[in-house]
């Protein structure tokens, strides 16, 4: 079993920047693919980025050159750096992971095995 714990929400204005943590308890990630995803008001939770096992990571197209992941598993915590923020990126951000998972990680909802209960975003024009 693994809880995870999201945090570094919060109000900014366009072309601010953000980190947003998630903290892993119960097991470390080890071996497993760990994603973010971000589900705005009235829309379906949609797929942020990931970071395998090895450091790979992977990005969706309208967050990239944006958005960076990265790791420290002695810390059993993973990072998601927001930078240039959109009003369009306001969403309750959610991190994810799949055990086990090696190669390139998901990007679909039911792949993911353990989710955080999220962390605000709100970006203000």
């Amino acid at each position: 079993q693994v809880q995870l714990v999201e945090s570094g929400g919060g109000l900014v204005q366009a072309g601010g920047s953000l980190r947003l943590s998630c903290a892993a308890s119960g097991r470390s990630f080890g071996s497993s693919a760990v994603g973010w995803f971000r589900q705005a008001p009235g829309k379906e939770r949609e797929f942020v980025g990931a970071i395998n096992w090895s450091g790979s990571t992977y990005s969706a197209d309208s967050v990239k050159d944006r958005f960076t992941i990265s790791r420290d598993d002695a810390k059993s915590s993973v990072y998601l750096q927001t930078n240039s923020l959109k009003p369009e990126d306001t969403a309750v951000y959610y991190c994810a992971v799949a055990p086990g998972r090696v190669g390139v990680p998901g990007r679909r909802i039911y792949e993911y095995d353990y989710w955080g209960q999220g962390t605000q975003v709100t970006v203000s024009s």
